[in-house]
């Protein structure tokens, strides 16, 4: 049977063409990628049961919740290597906390294109603990109270802490999102600070456009208008600056999704050799909910993506934070509507410029 898309699965390899979705899945799939390397990735990837079992699940087409997270620690809470922190720009292994700065929901549908829904970080939502909080906040608050929680029981093994708090930020951060945008969450998908940096080393940099010069020194951009090839570190920058930008963290929201098309174009070229940095960025940086079938999705992926972003009713100051004021149901209906009837291709003249 013909994967669906028109795709020809030959001897050796199966020539995807790549699609944002495969980079947004964290290139779990990519053009190239033989059928056993996809379960080699499958059986080497960390998994979550952050999704019970019992989870409500899409009656149509399935919902993939993909977490990026702004810490600098890895997997088992480590701390980077600090050849590796000075290359990423991005401050000590301290900084960043467990926030997940990018959350994107990823609508794979029977048939048709797949729509990538950016959901704006400062939303001020009800999160699933109770109160309101700034969405991306969900995930970083579930893992301190249930370290605390352990902690107070008797452990204190700091890798059985850290690996019982991620689980509960996960499964915190997906049922604060499943409840804001009224839709089930049939997969996760989460990547921390460095697997964006790994991907840009992985595939020598990416290619963006800037409509005008950026120079911010907390996130270390320092752009010239224009396209530009950036290097691994600078690609972080890229995606991390919001300061000095006309819409903030709106617009950081763009250039993430400008990073993450730069790599699928990337992609359609890569050698084996950068095909294998992003298998082994996947199996270091990537963590997957336990029933995420790779190969399935491999099989079935949409031959196209298009991504917007969720809608929000303008900025406000509460209790000394900045948050986003969000109409719950003007962003429900947006989902919705993307979901049916997703926004037009991207125009296909080269690479689009963002501020």
């Amino acid at each position: 049977m013909q994967p669906r898309g028109g795709y020809h699965r030959t001897t050796v390899l199966v020539l995807l063409r790549t699609a944002w979705s495969v980079v947004c899945a964290i290139v779990l799939v990519v053009s190239a990628v033989a059928w056993s390397t996809v379960s080699t990735i499958s059986t080497g990837v960390e998994r979550s049961y952050a999704i019970p079992d019992d989870a409500p699940r899409s009656e149509s087409g399935r919902n993939i919740l993909i977490m990026g997270l702004t810490t600098r620690l890895d997997l088992h809470g480590e701390p980077l290597p600090d050849d590796v922190l000075r290359r990423m720009q991005a401050g000590e292994s301290d900084r960043g906390g467990y926030n997940a700065n990018t959350l994107i929901l990823l609508r794979i549908p029977d048939s048709g294109p797949a729509v990538a829904m950016s959901v704006p970080r400062d939303n001020l939502v009800p999160l699933s603990s109770g109160g309101e909080g700034k969405i991306k906040e969900a995930y970083g608050r579930a893992k301190i109270v249930e370290e605390d929680r352990l902690r107070a029981a008797g452990t204190h093994d700091r890798r059985a802490l850290e690996r019982a708090g991620r689980e509960a930020g996960r499964r915190a951060q997906v049922r604060t999102v499943s409840a804001f945008l009224d839709q089930p969450v049939d997969h996760l998908v989460e990547i921390s600070l460095i697997g964006f940096f790994h991907i840009a080393e992985g595939l020598g940099g990416v290619d963006v456009c800037l409509r005008g010069p950026a120079k911010d020194p907390l996130s270390g951009a320092d752009f010239p208008a224009g396209p530009q090839h950036l290097d691994a570190g600078q690609a972080l920058s890229f995606v991390r600056q919001r300061h000095g930008l006309p819409n903030g963290d709106l617009d950081r929201t763009r250039r993430q999704q400008a990073f993450l098309s730069a790599v699928a174009k990337r992609l359609e070229g890569a050698d084996v050799t950068a095909v294998q940095a992003m298998v082994d960025m996947a199996k270091q940086d990537v963590v997957l909910d336990a029933r995420f079938d790779l190969v399935e999705f491999a099989r079935n992926i949409p031959a196209e993506v298009r991504f917007d972003t969720l809608p929000i009713e303008g900025g406000a100051h509460l209790g000394g934070l900045d948050v986003n004021k969000v109409d719950q149901e003007k962003v429900r209906a947006k989902v919705t509507e993307l979901a049916s009837a997703p926004p037009p291709p991207p125009p296909n003249d080269g690479v689009p410029c963002v501020d």
